[in-house]
């Protein structure tokens, strides 16, 4: 199952065009890392903040799916505590709370130091579909 998940996810093209690869998947868990390049950085030469909520919430939607069922976001929030150093983000998605309709997960952001960059609460709706795998 977690083969299929993450060649299902590989077919996302925002986090593809983002750079973001999915590095695991476990049921309720997902870990994913971006390497740092100049098309990440804001105008002030950090990070942006949305490359890093993109990358939060790429491992929030591996994580919440990795049971198969279709699961969508419906809120989401982040903080962040400083800028990363180095060239690597990596994204680790734990599931909080789960029910037959709702997950709630937390994502916490690293720099290749592991120190931690931001942390990332989403929340999801399970639907009644199953993902269909090709």
């Amino acid at each position: 199952m977690n083969e299929n998940i993450m060649s299902y996810l590989e077919n996302d093209q925002f986090a593809a065009l983002a750079g973001i690869k999915l590095v695991e998947v476990k049921l309720g868990y997902a870990k994913a890392k971006m390497e740092i390049t100049d098309k990440h950085l804001n105008a002030v030469n950090i990070v942006h903040g949305g490359a890093i909520f993109t990358l939060a919430d790429f491992a929030f939607a591996a994580a919440s799916n990795s049971y198969g069922q279709v699961s969508l976001g419906i809120n989401a929030a982040i903080s962040y505590f400083r800028p990363p150093k180095g060239c690597t983000l990596i994204a680790e998605a734990k599931e909080v709370s789960s029910t037959k309709k709702i997950g709630n997960y937390n994502v916490d952001v690293f720099d290749e130091n592991k120190e931690i960059i931001a942390r990332f609460n989403g929340i999801v709706y399970r639907k009644k579909d199953k993902i269909e795998f090709e």
